[in-house]
């Protein structure tokens, strides 16, 4: 061993694992094992030799010292004596092996990395390497490329037994300087962090360019079948589509879906090869745990059109894949095992694309991102011969594996909007930034629609960097304009799949007697306030129709709804007018099981944009009062002393938009302080 400090290597540990993770071609989303082998000092003082390697749970290109366990490598090399060793057993035993208490839970391939005799080891799962690995008859031509610097391991499921024989393998052929894992992945190694980088990137690349060069681009996935659709007709069919998909696929808990009409997914659905070979199975496990075994192929022909075709294709397919899946889980399962949701996690449309499905729009992404390896892999394999895969039962024990059942186990409870997508309008000022922060707090995938919109994007560059990327979107948004409104329901859609809740918020205010009370300044509240509200409601019922799982439409009324203001005649004809929309929209949509609710506030002038307009001053005006004394004059006006903040109103929202107001539609919420001239009656 070298005398290289622990905080060194493990810095070039880190290096090289992020480098390694940077490039999805070489190692797949939260894929692979790197690791490094030190010699340090333990708890007592004495000099131990300790395996640094990558915890459970975590992704090569963002990883960090906190993602590496370290284990002494004198309690785990007895292990190489035994026989067998469950998966339990191991995981248990290397508890007790851990250097620090407080390092990640141990991965299932810790044991690949402690029994090979290499300083520096790397496990990935690089395309060129996986088609190599799921060609029938691989290992011949694998041995075309690398002679006997290679060893092949037949497929096993990972644990104790697989690094077990690979460690004895690699031991019979001391010459070999990589091993290739029967649809799985590569393992190769280096006296150094840096040469264990180059021998990975040297290997892969010999087996691109073997493939590269007997790709036929002509004949590739059997040739051309269909034709992709112009780009704004692929944008088009998706807006109607992608709400069906969503409604049905959300039967159990709704699940937020992302469309890619990339250049390889476009060739590989458009294929002639497509429908037969997408449903050969998964490339390797790692694909298989975020994508399932088999995507669901919809066998549209996308010269015709015929949106009404594709939208029964799609439920007939999505219908028959459940019953499919069930089957699949009752002829394959061994015990007490529950059933994950039946539905695909990749969908493939001719002349479309790719369509996956996720509890998060993160998780979303991942699904396509290793469709987007799974079909570099076929590209792949089917250049060299045939693709094979994993059979159903090898699936089904990866799939069911108690050892990834246990890391859901471990996810935080889900927060109360998780799954949901809000669309806000005005989003972007005071109270409406309010609700989207405190929305996507509760896990809310946020569209916040404004016509502010540098601040709209600043806000949800905000929340994607507290919540995570794909937390919020920005959209632009004229609430007044028809199509406008529906345009911003379009990206709300393409991005998301599809809208649960509208927080319709966006509002001005204006104070004048009648008399004083220009007819454009009564146009401008009305069609604001009333026909705005109006058209990006009638929006959102489009699409909670098509989706057929219910929705929730939230008001931001005003006190002003239910009381007579002052000077205020436009302001507060349009606010009732708002409030019994609310009423007509909760009768119509109750039976499609769409709530719709107002909340009342008044007098939030801190953070309001309203408030920050010549509001105020009239409002003084109105009430004989000077513009410094507002605040207080509200104040005491309520029952309750208080003033009113934007967060007061954003609670009042979340308890409307969530499950604890199940029961509820048509219902006003005050939220004021307490204006006795305002109690609703």
């Amino acid at each position: 061993m070298t005398t290289m400090t622990t905080e060194a290597a493990l810095a070039e540990l880190v290096d090289r694992s992020r480098r390694l993770g940077a490039d999805r071609s070489v190692c797949n989303w939260g894929g692979g094992n790197t690791s490094v082998k030190t010699v340090e000092h333990d708890f007592r003082g004495r000099m131990v030799e300790v395996l640094w390697v990558k915890g459970s749970g975590s992704d090569l290109a963002e990883a960090t010292e906190r993602s590496f366990t370290a284990l002494r490598m004198d309690d785990i090399r007895p292990l190489l004596e035994r026989d067998d060793m469950t998966d339990e057993e191991m995981v248990a035993y290397l508890a007790h092996c851990m250097l620090d208490a407080r390092h990640p839970r141990s991965s299932i391939e810790t044991l690949l990395h402690a029994f090979l005799p290499f300083k520096h080891v790397d496990h990935t799962h690089p395309d060129s390497i996986v088609a190599l690995c799921c060609t029938q008859g691989g290992e011949r031509l694998a041995r075309e490329i690398f002679g006997d610097r290679m060893v092949w391991v037949p497929y096993r499921r990972p644990g104790f037994r697989l690094s077990k024989e690979i460690a004895l393998a690699v031991a019979a052929n001391p010459q070999c300087e990589l091993v290739l894992m029967e649809k799985h992945g590569l393992i190769t190694w280096g006296e150094t962090s840096e040469a264990c980088y180059r021998n990975t990137l040297r290997v892969i690349q010999e087996a691109r360019d073997y493939i590269e060069a007997r790709v036929n681009p002509a004949r590739l996935f059997g040739g051309p079948r269909h034709k992709a659709l112009p780009q704004d007709v692929r944008r088009k069919v998706a807006v109607s589509i992608l709400p069906v998909i969503r409604g049905v696929v959300s039967e159990q808990q709704r699940v937020i879906l992302t469309w890619d009409d990339s250049e390889d997914f476009l060739q590989f659905v458009n294929s002639q090869a497509a429908k037969d070979l997408s449903q050969v199975g998964a490339a390797c496990p790692d694909h298989l745990v975020h994508t399932k075994r088999v995507p669901l192929f919809v066998d549209w022909d996308p010269a015709s059109m015929d949106l009404a075709d594709l939208e029964r294709k799609l439920r007939d397919g999505l219908a028959a894949y459940k019953e499919a899946y069930i089957r699949y889980f009752e002829e394959n399962r061994t015990g007490d095992e529950q059933m994950h949701d039946p539905y695909p996690r990749i969908i493939l449309i001719p002349g479309l694309g790719v369509i996956g499905t996720g509890k998060s729009k993160k998780m979303a992404d991942i699904c396509v991102s290793l469709y987007h390896r799974a079909v570099a892999v076929m590209r792949g394999a089917t250049a060299l011969g045939e693709f094979v895969s994993l059979d159903a039962k090898e699936s089904f024990d990866v799939e069911y594996w108690p050892l990834e059942l246990y890391k859901l186990t471990l996810a935080p409870p889900e927060r109360e909007l998780a799954r949901q997508v809000a669309f806000i309008t005005g989003g972007a000022g005071g109270i409406g930034s309010a609700i989207a922060r405190r929305m996507a707090a509760e896990s809310a995938h946020v569209v916040i629609a404004d016509l502010a919109v540098p601040a709209a994007e600043k806000l949800a560059g905000e929340l994607n960097e507290r919540h995570g990327e794909g937390s919020a979107i920005a959209v632009s948004v004229d609430v007044t304009d028809e199509a406008a409104v529906a345009r911003a329901y379009e990206e709300a859609v393409l991005y998301y799949g599809g809208v649960d809740i509208l927080v319709s918020n966006a509002g001005l205010a204006g104070s004048a007697p009648v008399t004083e009370t220009s007819l454009a300044e009564w146009n401008r509240n009305v069609s604001v306030l009333g026909t705005g509200y109006f058209l990006v409601s009638r929006e959102a019922f489009r699409i909670f129709q098509k989706q057929g799982i219910g929705g929730n439409i939230i008001f931001v009324t005003s006190k002003n709804a239910v009381y007579a203001g002052k000077d205020a005649a436009a302001y507060s004809a349009a606010k009732a007018m708002e409030a019994h929309l609310a009423r007509c929209l909760a009768v119509e949509g109750g039976p499609l099981g769409i709530r719709v609710n107002s909340v009342l506030p008044d007098a939030v002038l801190q953070g309001s944009n309203i408030w920050n307009s010549s509001w105020r001053e009239e409002r003084a005006r109105a009430y004989g009062i000077r513009v410094d004394e507002l605040e207080a004059y509200y104040r005491d006006r309520t029952l309750l002393k208080v003033n009113v903040f934007p967060d007061d109103v954003a609670e009042a929202v979340l308890f409307l938009a969530s499950a604890r107001s199940a029961k509820t539609t048509g219902c006003m919420i005050t939220v004021d302080g307490g204006v006795p001239a305002a109690f609703t009656r």
